[in-house]
């Protein structure tokens, strides 16, 4: 296969470039010259970048993946902006995550795009603010795409195709009390009313399964109570960390826990909703045809996000992400471009 992008050394430029979320500006200008210099129209929304157009022929298949990155953890023994290279190994910050999936899906893009034909009209679409879905990432570039008939989103899988991902939804539940003097046993405790609904998100059980996802969890991973050791506090507050799959929607796991708390509880948001591809998709017969074996993810992406027909595949593996010492192999790097590119030759609509 042609490497007639040069990627390897795309990336590596590309990961010098600081890109914590919501700082993806640099980065985001680098690679939008880079783009325009292989003679790309390139549509900038913030510092999203959007390649292609939306009203051509043939069915269109978005490319997607995320310039940007978590900021780095401690136990890096090496500068995480200084990518290194060290035989098939390249070190830095968001280099699996998901560096690697921008590079090969432009290199896999920069291949395809005048080779398909009418049959399909493929884009490109690298975001900014995925690590905290942030309102200026692709919801603000979602409006403007139309119908798409089909999404890749670029993130590290061992190019496995993930057909399926569990949504997330926070909860901030507040317990009244009444204060009192502890002395005098006063006053009714909020952490003790707090309690119950505690045990109650704890034993929670959901009957309905998943073919592609585990069950959905609750679990409580914050609380604050009190302003001094000799008041009874009149207010608790508890956070709870939802975890949603295709048979339970956030909105319905939202009545569930309501209806076993005492809590008031507070959705801080309800749109990162877990996702499901049908079965007779022409992503999912692509699969088949290529013999791949899909499965289901845990893990948050832009997906999420995307009311279209999606799955979630690209080069590295999951675990090394947020990692200190994250790295990608440039095996996985010419595997990715090669996976791509014949998976979207097998597409057929």
């Amino acid at each position: 296969m042609s490497r007639d992008l040069p990627y390897t050394e795309l990336l590596v430029e590309m990961l010098s470039i600081p890109a914590v979320s919501r700082e993806e500006q640099k980065r985001s200008d680098f690679l939008e010259t880079y783009m325009r210099g292989l003679g790309w129209q390139v549509k900038r929304i913030h510092n999203n970048l959007m390649v292609g157009d939306i009203k051509a022929p043939g069915a269109s298949i978005l490319l997607n993946s995320h310039m940007d990155t978590v900021p780095p953890v401690d136990g890096w023994e090496s500068d995480p902006f200084y990518p290194r290279i060290q035989g098939d190994k390249i070190t830095g910050l968001g280099s699996n995550d998901a560096g690697a999936s921008v590079v090969t899906m432009m290199a896999s893009y920069h291949q395809l795009k005048d080779r398909l034909g009418d049959s399909l009209n493929l884009m490109l679409l690298i975001c900014a603010e995925e690590e905290v879905s942030g309102s200026n990432g692709i919801s603000s570039v979602l409006p403007m795409l139309g119908d798409l008939d089909a999404v890749i989103v670029g993130e590290p899988t061992g190019m496995a195709p993930a057909v399926a991902e569990r949504g997330l939804m926070v909860l901030d539940g507040e317990v009244r009390g009444k204060a009192g003097h502890a002395a005098r046993k006063e006053g009714q405790n909020a952490i003790y009313e707090a309690m119950d609904d505690l045990r109650a998100i704890g034993q929670l059980e959901f009957s309905e399964g998943s073919e592609w996802l585990s069950k959905p969890g609750a679990q409580v991973t914050m609380i604050s109570a009190g302003t001094r050791h000799n008041v009874v506090p009149d207010l608790c507050r508890y956070v709870v960390d939802v975890r949603s799959n295709d048979r339970y929607g956030n909105e319905r796991l939202l009545e569930v826990i309501r209806s076993v708390c005492k809590a008031r509880l507070t959705p801080r948001s309800t749109r990162l909703k877990s996702t499901g591809l049908d079965t007779h998709h022409f992503l999912m017969e692509a699969i088949r045809a290529k013999g791949l074996a899909p499965f289901g993810s845990s893990t948050l992406s832009d997906m999420a996000l995307i009311p279209y027909p999606a799955i979630k595949m690209g080069p590295g593996e999951s675990s090394r992400s947020h990692t200190a010492g994250e790295y990608i192999k440039k095996s996985e790097l010419n595997q990715g471009v090669e996976a791509y590119c014949s998976f979207l030759k097998q597409i057929v609509v």
